[in-house]
């Protein structure tokens, strides 16, 4: 069970302050990771966990999709001497009809979801590169990259985008010792999905067609995340990994 430990390893996760992305920064730190948390504000109840379970949290202050990459993985570096595993989860979510879909809400969750995803992978992997040595990239997509959805064009566009990139980046980078891989979640009990969870019509629906019938959680994404970043996936590279319930099974 060694090849799934991330002891002595350092993982910078964006978007780490509830939800998705606390769930993964606390698995990673179960494993043993250190965290750099990247967030708009102070991720206190974040830091308390993984601190509690005994291992170190850095906060890295920073507005995705308007921050410089290379000025937010130099802040990180500041912390650490290095980074060995970058986990691209931030995102945001606008919904309206595409007749009504504004270019302010396409271009903000573009920006964030996908443009931020690309640099920041961009610069930590220089950093890998330059010291020749290996790295762990894990994109959080969504069911949406491989389905259209309805009422969020940007958001469907943007993990369709992650899907694409993630495949691209694993093979360019591959020869580097450097594997690119994405978790694709399900319908997931986040701030993300509230407008849905609260609309009794579409939460009956949407729970009718998962196998599991339930919402996922923060804590169903434990096991994906351990496992991409950890040794035993050495030759997984370019493969998105569903956290479904099995709605992609349907």
């Amino acid at each position: 069970m060694t090849r799934f430990s991330l002891e002595g390893r350092v993982a910078m996760v964006t978007g780490c302050n509830k939800g998705l992305g606390q769930g993964i920064a606390m698995a990673l730190a179960e494993a043993g990771a250190e965290i750099i948390g990247v967030n708009r504000s102070e991720a206190q109840a974040t830091r308390k966990k993984v601190e509690s379970l005994g291992r170190r949290y850095h906060h890295v202050e920073a507005e995705l999709g308007h921050d410089r990459a290379e000025e937010i993985v130099a802040r990180a570096l500041e912390h650490t001497d290095r980074v060995d595993i970058l986990i691209n989860n931030a995102g945001m979510i606008r919904r309206a009809p595409a007749l009504e879909f504004s270019e302010d809400d396409w271009d903000a969750v573009i920006d964030v979801n996908l443009k931020a995803a690309f640099f920041l992978s961009q610069q930590v992997a220089r950093h890998w590169v330059a010291r020749k040595v290996p790295g762990r990239i894990v994109n959080v997509a969504s069911v949406l990259s491989f389905q259209g959805g309805i009422r969020v064009p940007s958001y469907t566009a943007s993990k369709s985008g992650i899907l694409g990139l993630t495949r691209l980046l694993a093979n360019e980078w591959a020869a580097h010792g450097i594997t690119v891989n994405a978790i694709a979640p399900g319908y997931m009990a986040t701030d993300n999905t509230q407008a849905l969870r609260d609309d009794p019509q579409r939460s009956a629906e949407i729970l009718g067609r998962i196998p599991a019938g339930r919402w996922g959680t923060p804590e169903d994404l434990a096991g994906a995340a351990i496992f991409l970043c950890s040794d035993a996936a050495s030759y997984v590279n370019g493969h998105a990994l569903a956290v479904d319930g099995g709605w992609l099974a349907r």
